[in-house]
């Protein structure tokens, strides 16, 4: 077990993790350049250790883009009732999770291509913020708007898609 953990993509992870209360703070004191720096550190990181196939390398994205939505929302950069859909939606998918270790045991959880989707607009949504607040003069506005609703349409459909997705693996009869 103590061998899986120290493997060098989890090394990247736990460095990424690190990174987070940095990014976190950076947001809240509005420099916005060293955080905008931080997080592009943080997903060359997340590349680099998302190729070697770490294991925690999905709750650190989770932890970075939840306390992101927060903290920006905190900040009036994101509005709240976006924050409280993409937050709602991970824990959902959370409650399942645990709701299938419980009544089958361990089971894979693949992500589906609308999960995929979902984080990659979440990703680039906090980024162009952050972007944004760092470079005001850059004009973000409009795309942002695009981005909002395609993180509005995804996290939907990707909570509803996995929840009917998982509801029909566990009524499957087990051969």
């Amino acid at each position: 077990m103590k061998g899986r953990i120290w493997t060098v993509p989890n090394q990247i992870t736990f460095l990424r993790l690190g990174f987070l209360p940095v990014f976190l703070m950076l947001i809240a004191y509005d420099r916005y350049r060293w955080a905008l720096l931080v997080l592009v550190v943080s997903g060359l990181s997340d590349g680099i250790d998302g190729l070697l196939g770490a294991y925690l390398d999905p709750i650190a994205d989770k932890l970075l883009l939840s306390s992101s939505f927060v903290l920006l929302a905190f900040k009036r950069q994101l509005a709240w009732w976006l924050t409280i859909l993409v937050l709602s939606r991970d824990v959902l998918i959370l409650i399942v999770a645990v709701v299938i270790l419980l009544v089958s045991g361990y089971r894979p959880f693949p992500p589906s291509i609308y999960g995929k989707l979902t984080t990659a607009t979440e990703i680039i949504l906090v980024f162009l913020v952050v972007l944004g607040a760092a470079y005001p003069n850059y004009h973000m506005a409009a795309l942002n708007r695009v981005l909002i609703y395609a993180v509005t349409a995804l996290s939907v459909m990707s909570g509803f898609h996995y929840s009917f997705t998982t509801a029909r693996h566990l009524s499957a009869p087990t051969p």
